[in-house]
Formats: structure tokens, C-alpha cells, sequence
């Protein structure tokens, strides 16, 4: 019986991350030592967002870092710069004419109707650069977009979800 449990539970989380509405994807230096990076430092000189906001990814980013097992540091092994930007979307869908009236079945003569729709929303993006403080390099970018930027009560639930995913890809594993 715990042995079906398990297994369900294992399935049941498999599906739930795999239907993300997110887009995410990371890169990274193949020549740093992720090992000897042990503290950060954040920097938010490109962050525009709203004080909200901003608390909202600075405090999600901060969590997930020191779940990773790093540091706040005025010295730090790295920088982690921040960014968020949005853009707006155009989506437009239609449905295929299917009959509504007519004879012969699926290929007899009828009437059938075409309806196309669009809707414009704007969604959000994050990106974090983590940069080696000694060389000034760029070893590790995640980028995350998909944040549904004109609902408050949709970016108050997305951003500590994107950056958790986005926060998944780090540190790398070499090779995959």
C-alpha cells in the first residue's frame, strides 16, 4: 500500500510541474567552480518594478539562494543582478467551421461558422545574472517568463513560483 502511495505521490508531483505556465531556461559558464561560491550579494539597478513588487522577487530570490546553501555578504563570491521586463501580447484564436445545419453528414452541404477572438495582456519576464565578483564574468543566467503581469493577485502567486523554477536550474548539473 505505501509502496502505490509513493508511486502517486511521485506522479501526481511529475504532473503538477510538468503543466508550468511558465517558459524557463538557464546557461551557464562551463568553467566556473560552483562549488566555491558560498555568499551573494543582490544588485537591482536594473529592476523597475514596483516597491511590491520588488520585495516580492528580492525576498523569493534571497529565499532560494540560502536554500542553495549561500550567504548574504558585503564581500561576496557573487553578484546577483536582478532584471524584470514585460512586453504585450497579442492573442488571437479562432474556431473551425464545423456545420450547424445541413444534409449527407460530414460531407453533405451546410451552414458552418467561423468565430476568431483576440485578447492583449502583458506578461512579465525575470532574469538573474549571477557574476563572479573576482573576474566580473557572467557564470550562470536564469531566465523566467510568463507572469501574468496585469493581475496583482496572479504576480502575489507567480513570482515566488517562476523564480523557484527558475532557481531550480542552479547550481548547474554539469553534462546534462
Amino acid at each position: 500500500m505505501k509502496k502505490y502511495l509513493l508511486l502517486f505521490l511521485g506522479a501526481a508531483t511529475l504532473a503538477l510541474t510538468s503543466c508550468s505556465p511558465f517558459q524557463v531556461r538557464s546557461d551557464y559558464a562551463e568553467t566556473a567552480n560552483f562549488n566555491a561560491y558560498k555568499t551573494y550579494k543582490l544588485r537591482i539597478d536594473d529592476l523597475k518594478l514596483n516597491d511590491i513588487d520588488k520585495d516580492r522577487v528580492l525576498n523569493e530570490v534571497s529565499k532560494q539562494l540560502q536554500s542553495k546553501g549561500l550567504s548574504v555578504s558585503e564581500t561576496p563570491d557573487l553578484i546577483v543582478n536582478v532584471k524584470a521586463n514585460h512586453k504585450k501580447i497579442q492573442d488571437v484564436q479562432s474556431t473551425s467551421p464545423y456545420g450547424m445545419y445541413g444534409w449527407g453528414g460530414p460531407f453533405g452541404w451546410g451552414v458552418g461558422m467561423n468565430r476568431t477572438w483576440t485578447s492583449n495582456y502583458n506578461e512579465g519576464a525575470l532574469v538573474l545574472d549571477l557574476i563572479d565578483a573576482r573576474t566580473q564574468k557572467l557564470v550562470w543566467q536564469g531566465i523566467g517568463s510568463g507572469i501574468s503581469v496585469d493581475s496583482p493577485r496572479s504576480k502575489q502567486r507567480q513570482i515566488p513560483e517562476i523564480v523557484a523554477e527558475i532557481m531550480a536550474h542552479y547550481p548547474p548539473q554539469k553534462g546534462k
